[in-house]
């Protein structure tokens, strides 16, 4: 599979990890409330309305019926309401109340202004649906929309706290020695669990915008953040994907790289039931209240309800809920607020955004978790200024200096909207402290390893790894055991220099690696890399090669394959490379590479015929080369030579030309190669994902089998990116070819819908790859030499060989299981696969 769109696993096993914290039961609200709704029957009711008279503090029951409600005053009626149901007033006797059990009664009689029913609500004569039509026409007339320029200033805190932390976990011989953290416990106003802040972020920035110019910039002025140094990079890059902006008034809205149907989407009526339920004034504007709610189950949707104006028909207030049946993985639960500001009698903007999310290994409410909450304030709205400076949104800004990392506390005082309250303030006291204790330095480094894979040595200013590639099998060098490092002080290190050596223990030989890496211009990202090694690889496991000279393919050492692993290549490898990204996501590359070729095996031949009427087995090439890469949306981490990548649903678009030097260095071969690579996800709304990848090439030259184009087989049991399943190496071999890759996953649409699957949250998956391509009579010339070991060269010139598959993703959440059917050439080789099974772990929402 080509890119398994999954969230950061260092930032997510580190954040998860730390679930051994745990946390008292104190609370501090002065009035809560939990219980169940139910029918005459005891039938749990769900959506149902749930608030404190006279206050605006409410929520929303689950699909079993159950709510929670808090409040800091003392409040002693609660009010409970549902479409076709009496609205109940129940008196509160004392200010601490749980297992509360409420009957609704149904309504006798409809309203006269609303025509209301139960269950799923009519989509003909509903008045909510009306007033939803007006909402579609008037969109693009509400917000910033309506504006040719626009700025606004913007406040964002960010929190993560452990949840359901129970005392038998609290007094367990893993947190001896840490129980002053539990003196920071607190309890959510709207899940009712306790709490314990471990990490708080806060940025100040200023957002400038031109409709015309269909453009947007941010400026950060102000950034800081308790638990992790400023400069980690790739934690403020995992937080920015995490909780990405959103539009509600969009058709779906993206929460995790999932698209959730939006309530207001002009799709929404066949994803939700709605009811007008009530209208008052919010302010001086009159609004009227639309609750909706799934009309199915496993599906990707909200509840909750809305405010709307009724003469600009744009939303005042909106709350949303995901439904715990809701097909998504370690995500307990997903709330939302938003609150709009009428800034003139037609104009509503965003003033304040609230987001809770619920991480969880799984859904039941007693399980620990992680609460993860991102609070958003704008404010100082102006329109209609144009920005005079040229270029200012093509500008690049710096947002990693100490003007915006080390503001003063009364800096924060003074642009902080709403001030922290007081767990937030202990926030940054206890991670201090924290941080100062042994067995917890201890645990970070395990969580580290385990995340990164490598194995940090502080104070030699080392990283021993990967741990993950230290054993390795083939045919040639039989077991493999491999060891190398990095240097490594900081994420920002402007050098670093890796290594490597491994070791077969069939073939008695030693290989190794080495490759430096320098950042001369932080600005361009001007770079320079150079490296040498001598191993053995399995050429044509790729198309597009990178220049890397530690990249390593992964058939080349699989520990279990589906046969013989032996056409492998002894490699010698000396490669420069100079890299510049003149604007973000656009980067350059020339390169010059030294490399010699030959056989690693008896089975396996790279022999060829020499101009001079005799073979030679060992190929010596010099090449260079310029790529063009371009990856619009790609967000980055680190500031480095190094950095990660935070998000992973970007498009990639990448071309390079690679010309072979004969005489150079003593080279043998002279050719021009030129190759291009599209990648693009398209969302299709509540329909799924599709992935797409076309690779297309061509040699222009006479030159064996080494340096052909191979069509990458895949001859491991592993999901492997734009491979062919029951290929297997050198199946095809061309000089000129196309591949397409599609794969769709529908997002568990399909067996939500299948009444004895639904419950397992499985996800279908289905595939189709083919691969065309050409050899010349000349190049098949050069590489047949009469050796008996020769590999057959065949091209799928006249039809495409193709390949299709249905897959289960899902499994225990983390396992994709694909099957795997072979769709022609099915004599091409004596052993052909036609039926594979390929499975590998993906950690995905």
């Amino acid at each position: 599979m080509h890119k398994l769109i999954m969230i950061k696993l260092s930032f997510l096993k580190r954040v998860l990890t730390l679930l051994v914290l745990v946390f008292s039961l104190v609370s501090y609200g002065q009035t809560k409330v939990r219980g169940v709704v139910v029918d005459v029957d005891e039938n749990p009711l769900p959506f149902c309305n749930v608030l404190f008279k006279g206050s605006i503090v409410g929520t929303t029951t689950d699909e079993n019926g159950k709510f929670y409600l808090e409040s800091d005053k003392n409040l002693n009626e609660l009010e409970v309401s549902f479409v076709g149901f009496k609205t109940l007033i129940k008196i509160l006797k004392t200010k601490i109340t749980y297992d509360l059990s409420i009957t609704l009664i149904e309504e006798s009689e409809s309203l006269d202004e609303v025509f209301i029913v139960t269950g799923k609500q009519s989509k003909k004569n509903n008045p909510a649906i009306d007033i939803l039509k007006k909402i579609w026409a008037r969109k693009k007339q509400n917000g910033l929309s309506k504006f040719k320029q626009y700025q606004f200033e913007k406040y964002q805190k960010v929190e993560f706290d452990l949840n359901t932390i129970d005392e038998k976990l609290k007094k367990s011989r893993a947190f001896k020695g840490l129980e002053f953290v539990f003196e920071n416990v607190d309890t959510s106003s709207i899940t009712g669990k306790t709490y314990l802040p471990f990490f708080l972020s806060e940025s100040v920035s200023k957002v400038y915008g031109d409709n015309v110019l269909k453009k947007e910039k941010e400026v950060l002025l102000a950034d800081q953040n308790s638990g992790f140094s400023n400069n980690n990079e790739e934690l403020k890059g995992v937080i920015e994907n995490l909780y990405s902006d959103y539009n509600i008034y969009d058709n779906h809205l993206k929460f995790f790289d999932k698209s959730f149907a939006s309530p207001l989407s002009r799709t929404g009526v066949s994803n939700y039931n709605y009811a007008l339920v009530d209208s008052s004034f919010i302010g001086n504007k009159w609004c009227y209240n639309i609750v909706y709610y799934p009309r199915r189950k496993n599906e990707l949707t909200f509840k909750g309800d809305f405010w709307v104006n009724d003469t600009t028909f744009a939303v005042k207030e909106i709350n949303m809920q995901v439904v715990k049946s809701a097909n998504v993985n370690w995500v307990r639960d997903i709330y939302v607020e938003q609150e709009f500001d009428l800034l003139n009698d037609t104009t509503f903007v965003l003033k304040r955004d609230y987001f809770l999310s619920d991480f969880s290994i799984n859904n039941r409410d007693k399980s620990k978790g992680i609460y993860g909450k991102r609070t958003t304030i704008y404010k100082n709205y102006i329109f209609d200024k144009p920005i005079n400076e040229k270029n200012f949104y093509k500008k690049k800004v710096s947002e990693h200096n100490d003007a915006v990392n080390h503001k003063g506390d009364s800096y924060w005082e003074e642009n902080r909207p709403e001030k922290l309250n007081e767990d937030e303030q202990k926030v940054f006291k206890m991670l201090d402290t924290l941080n100062k204790v042994k067995k917890f330095k201890n645990f970070k480094k395990i969580v580290a390893t385990v995340s990164s894979g490598y194995f940090e040595i502080d104070k030699l200013n080392f990283d021993y790894g990967t741990i993950f590639s230290t054993i390795g099998f083939n045919d040639v060098e039989g077991f493999r055991l491999r060891a190398g490092g990095r240097t490594y002080k900081t994420s920002n290190d402007l050098f670093r220099l890796e290594a490597y050596t491994a070791y077969g223990f069939k073939d008695k030989a030693f290989k190794y690696g080495f490759e430096a890496k320098w950042l001369l211009d932080t600005d361009n990202r001007l770079t320079i890399t150079a490296g040498n090694k001598n191993d053995i690889e399995q050429i044509g496991a790729a198309l597009t090669n990178s220049t890397g000279v530690l990249n390593r393919a992964t058939g080349s050492s699989s520990v279990i394959s589906t046969g013989v692993n032996d056409k492998l290549t002894n490699l010698s490898l000396t490669s420069f490379t100079l890299g510049i990204e003149p604007i973000p996501n656009f980067i350059l590359k020339a390169s010059g590479n030294y490399k010699k070729l030959s056989s690693a095996s008896d089975t396996f031949s790279l022999s060829y015929n020499e101009t001079n009427n005799t073979i030679s087995s060992e190929i010596e090439q010099f090449e260079t080369g310029f790529s063009v890469g371009y990856y619009p949306g790609r967000k980055m981490a680190g500031l480095g030579v190094q950095r990660s990548v935070t998000n992973h649903s970007f498009p990639e678009y990448f071309a390079q030309v690679v010309k072979g030097n004969r005489g150079v260095f003593g080279s043998d071969f002279d050719y021009t190669k030129v190759q291009l690579s599209l990648y693009k996800l398209w969302r299709i709304g509540s329909l799924g994902r599709l992935e797409t990848s076309l690779e297309t090439g061509k040699t222009f030259g006479n030159v064996p089998l080494a340096l052909l184009n191979i069509a990458p087989g895949n001859q491991t049991y592993y999901l492997l990116d734009n491979t062919f399943n029951l290929l297997d190496f050198y199946e095809f071999t061309t000089d000129e070819y196309a591949a397409i890759h599609l794969v769709h996953n529908f997002n568990g649409r399909i067996m939500s819908r299948i009444p004895l699957l639904k419950k397992t949250k499985l996800r279908t998956i289905i595939g189709f790859k083919a691969f065309l391509g050409d050899l010349s009579d000349q190049n098949k010339a050069i590489s047949t030499t009469g050796n008996s070991a020769e590999t057959a060269l065949i091209a799928p010139s006249l039809k495409p060989y193709y390949e299709y598959s249905v897959g289960v993703d899902n499994i225990f959440k983390v396992i994709r299981l694909n099957f795997n059917f072979r769709g022609n050439y099915l004599k091409n080789t004596p052993d052909v696969r036609t039926f594979g099974i390929t499975a590998g772990g993906v950690f995905i929402f």
